[in-house]
């Protein structure tokens, strides 16, 4: 019995459960290294984010023959240099706007309840369903709770942006070494696997490398695209906040499938509010825009690159924005690409070294026999 796979498997199955639960009782122990982890986790998310997107960069200048130590200060001052420009003429009304909505958010959402009363009122929905009706009273409580959780939406969304700006001061530094180290971190990685299992582990970590690369890169592409798409269509329409409202939904589109229902909340509330037929418009535009991407844009840039059935994509999403909300949502998908390569790699190494013990064992077996 003890001899057993199941016994042995049992075993460590309860060792981990009593790890995990003595671990619960001395939580006070890892709260400085959670806290620390929750500190740097947005500056190492932008630090990796722009680092896929200018490493290419970094690798032409290297076939350039300019060193590295040269190379990325020389992008870091060019990349400024557009910031600063691009901030001249972008960030004053985007700081305009962004103070604007936070001052109005209270009005916003009393003129989105007239709206949606005014419309509830109207004599055609009236004659649809009656005001003394239940499914009146129903369809009443669901606008309420919708007012309710589209300013609370509004607000988290706002309140992301803010902490966003706050914490992006920091990931300048990590970039830095990140490009100028860059191609000495999988050497690394791969001198701490042990040698019979460095060859497998050095595919994964170049099959990684090259999923999140072509994943960030083809993703700020078609985004940035839809972007200029949408703003261009609220320009056109006069859209207030039309360059908040732009980037955030840039922003939110980093999600798969969900995220394009995410960004367009927050462009019809506010078009609502204008009028019915603005939000109408909205929508439109959006709908226009995102056939654009899906049907020009994304074939030419990436295609089918996440190679993941729809159903798996809204099951992680669920789970990443219940564990950490917009942030959760933005990471599960390229955590999930990383954890499905290693346990890919993982697999092929147990099933080798299986059929290799197989082999041994075979061959034991015809020794004796002979």
């Amino acid at each position: 019995m003890l001899q057993s796979r199941f016994f042995r498997w049992c075993l460590r199955i309860i060792c981990i459960l009593l790890i995990l639960y003595l671990g619960t009782k001395v939580s006070f122990i890892f709260r400085p290294l959670v806290s620390l982890v929750n500190l740097l986790l947005i500056p190492v998310m932008l630090a990796g984010f722009f680092y896929y997107l200018l490493r290419p960069l970094i690798k032409w200048l290297d076939k350039l023959g300019l060193h590295r130590k040269w190379s990325v200060p020389l992008l870091f001052i060019i990349t400024a240099a557009l910031l600063v420009f691009g901030g001249i003429w972008v960030w004053p009304p985007l700081r305009e706007q962004i103070e604007s909505f936070i001052d109005q958010a209270p009005e916003i959402a009393d003129d989105l309840t007239r709206q949606v009363n005014s419309f509830m009122e109207n004599d055609m929905v009236n004659g649809v369903i009656p005001q003394q009706s239940e499914l009146w009273t129903r369809a009443s409580e669901y606008m309420n709770n919708f007012i309710t959780g589209a300013s609370d939406y509004m607000t988290r969304v706002v309140s992301f942006v803010s902490s966003f700006v706050i914490v992006i001061a920091t990931a300048p530094i990590l970039l830095f070494y990140m490009l100028k180290e860059g191609g000495k971190l999988q050497p690394r990685l791969e001198a701490m696997i042990p040698r019979r299992y460095r060859a497998e582990g050095g595919e994964a970590l170049e099959e990684i490398d090259e999923a999140l690369s072509s994943y960030i890169v083809s993703r700020v592409v078609v985004n940035v695209a839809l972007g200029v798409f949408m703003y261009i269509g609220f320009l056109i329409i006069d859209l207030p906040y039309s360059l908040l409202l732009t980037l955030v939904s840039i922003v939110l589109n980093f999600i798969p499938y969900i995220g394009a229902l995410l960004a367009t909340v927050p462009v019809v509330i506010v078009a609502l509010i204008e009028s019915p037929m603005m939000a109408l418009w909205s929508v439109i535009i959006i709908f226009i825009a995102q056939q654009i991407q899906d049907n020009v844009v994304s074939p030419l840039i990436y295609g089918k690159s996440l190679a993941m059935h729809p159903v798996t994509v809204v099951a992680l999403l669920l789970v990443g924005g219940d564990l950490a909300g917009i942030v959760g949502m933005l990471l599960i998908i390229p955590m999930y690409m990383v954890v499905r390569i290693i346990a890919k790699h993982a697999y092929k190494i147990w099933k080798r070294s299986k059929e290799s013990g197989t082999i041994e064992i075979a061959g034991s077996k015809h020794d004796v026999e002979v």
